[in-house]
């Protein structure tokens, strides 16, 4: 039976729960929030989140792919929390997108009904699930494969699952509910995961065709591993791509391997876009969407976006095209535990507390206490993570940094796909420079 979102209210909070204050163990987390807790009660280093920015960041980016033709499949790794998916969800997104087989069980176990798995299925007890899964009507799901070795693991693994369930219900004629739907990944040389060529991509989708237990629905991939910058040479590579991406998906269309009578016509997937070239991803649908329209070929262009719902003030302020209409939605705490020299401090929040993989926390402002108003820390850096300390360092050279020993920094974050796995609640606030938390937020990592 599926979990309920509302339910996660229920849980009973611990001691275990780090960054909640002590007198919230032993209370669910609804009769928490009714003695109406405030930031200043909450240890840290504590990470906390925008309500209002993430409503509104949702639903812009959620306007944004609409008004391009493109439907929103957000990203669901990005957060691992079941209520910001719903938030999505009920925003208009068709689905989630996630990473593992164990991300798949997961929002599963919440009741979400249409799945993309960027990502190739081939455990034999991952198989097994999704097999399982299959015969829930209402359940949509779709994985992707990069090689003909691929599809035949996945067959190999389907096989083994008729087996134990032929063994197990003594019937011969056991199969599947239905067919595991594929789209084919393309990849680029250097990339990632995916087919390195057109015409290897053309093959794989011969080999899904073929196959019993296989459906082929469309193509995919994922251009975000091809640059690291809006500079001209890691632009033109990512246009470049896509338009081998939308060439793919002509070419199946050319064999006659994505049409009515094969497929429904309104299953034709073609997915690609994270948060950092989106705009190329719509620039280059474009012109195929217009031409669909014009022929009356139907295809559910599909954008992954899951770092748009937090933004940052980081990696994706400095790529994302929707900079000037998405808005910071989370940002980290740290308090002053040693101030050595004049021009460095030491704060108590270190890699095991905040991301640092796509650049290091940025200082907004300090306090005298958690949740009192800050006021603005300029001309310093964290230079460095420990694993529990940030050194916080005058940009300039004998310089004096502005703070006290138990001072609290707020620090804006880089990249939210690391910033979540570090806590089991997250505390929500209902808008910036509020102090009263009105949600605690689950992480299932």
């Amino acid at each position: 039976m599926s979990r309920r979102i509302d339910d996660l209210a229920d849980e009973r909070l611990t001691p275990a729960d780090t960054g909640l204050p002590a007198r919230a163990a032993g209370l669910t987390v609804r009769e928490f929030l009714a003695t109406q807790p405030r930031l200043g009660e909450f240890w840290t280093p504590l990470t906390v989140l925008d309500a209002d920015a993430m409503r509104r960041n949702a639903a812009t980016i959620q306007a944004w792919a609409e008004a391009k033709g493109m439907e929103l499949m957000p990203h669901g790794k990005t957060t691992m929390a079941p209520a910001l998916w719903q938030l999505q969800l009920e925003m208009g997104a068709t689905g989630l997108t996630l990473a593992t087989p164990g991300q798949v069980r997961t929002a599963r176990a919440f009741g979400v009904s249409s799945i993309m798995l960027a990502n190739a299925l081939v455990a034999p007890p991952a198989l097994a699930f999704i097999a399982g899964e299959l015969a829930d009507p209402d359940f949509s799901f779709r994985c992707w494969v990069d090689s003909v070795d691929t599809v035949d693991a996945m067959e190999r693994g389907l096989a083994e699952v008729l087996s134990d369930t032929n063994r197990a219900l003594g019937d011969a004629d056991a199969a599947l509910p239905r067919p595991i739907d594929v789209l084919v990944e393309l990849g680029a040389p250097g990339g990632r995961t995916g087919a390195r060529s057109l015409e290897a991509a053309v093959e794989i989708a011969l080999r899904v065709a073929a196959s019993t237990v296989l459906r082929l629905v469309g193509v995919a991939g994922y251009e975000g591993s091809l640059g690291h910058d809006r500079s001209a040479p890691a632009l033109a590579v990512v246009r470049g791509y896509l338009a081998e991406l939308v060439a793919l998906r002509d070419r199946l269309f050319d064999l006659d391997l994505l049409t009515p009578g094969r497929i429904a016509a309104d299953d034709v997937i073609v997915s690609a876009g994270g948060s950092a070239y989106l705009d190329l991803v719509a620039e280059a649908f474009a012109p195929a969407i217009e031409a669909d329209a014009a022929t009356g070929r139907r295809t559910r262009w599909i954008l992954r976006s899951g770092a748009s719902l937090l933004h940052d003030h980081g990696f994706y302020r400095g790529i994302s095209p929707l900079d000037d209409l998405l808005e910071p939605a989370m940002r980290a705490y740290a308090r002053v535990v040693s101030h050595p020299e004049p021009g460095l401090a030491l704060l108590d929040g270190g890699k095991r507390d905040l991301p640092y993989d796509e650049g290091l926390p940025v200082p907004l402002g300090v306090a005298a206490a958690l949740g009192a108003e800050q006021r603005a820390l300029r001309a310093a850096s964290v230079t460095a993570l420990n694993d529990q300390h940030a050194f916080l360092r005058a940009d300039e050279p004998g310089a004096a940094l502005p703070v006290a020993i138990g001072d609290v920094v707020s620090l804006g974050l880089s990249h939210p796909c690391t910033a979540f796995d570090k806590r089991r609640w997250l505390p929500v606030v209902e808008r910036a420079g509020s102090d009263l938390v009105v949600d605690l937020v689950r992480t299932f990592f």
